[in-house]
């Protein structure tokens, strides 16, 4: 599966994936407001093998196939002294 991979320009490391280049209609309205402008940053193409940096392909996979678009947003900050979260893939 083919992806394109949109960063906002207002929200740092918040990332929308998109099934179709450019189409930004499956994306709700409050959701565009909210992210603000969008630069294109990447086309890949998606795998149950593919690994990616902090989301599950397999997971971005489904998103796309659901709705037309994944988000990906900033991972939670975690205070000095503290664990962060494991990540379940």
């Amino acid at each position: 599966m083919i992806c394109h991979i949109y960063k906002s320009l207002s929200k740092a490391d918040t990332y929308v994936y998109l099934r179709d280049a450019g189409g930004f209609d499956c994306l709700p309205t409050a959701v565009r407001e909210s992210i603000g402008k969008l630069a294109f940053v990447m086309e890949i193409q998606l795998s149950a093998e593919r690994r990616l940096a902090r989301e599950s392909a397999l997971v971005v996979m489904e998103h796309l196939e659901r709705s037309g678009f994944h988000l990906q947003f900033p991972p939670p900050l975690v205070p000095p002294g503290h664990a962060a979260p494991a990540v379940v893939d």
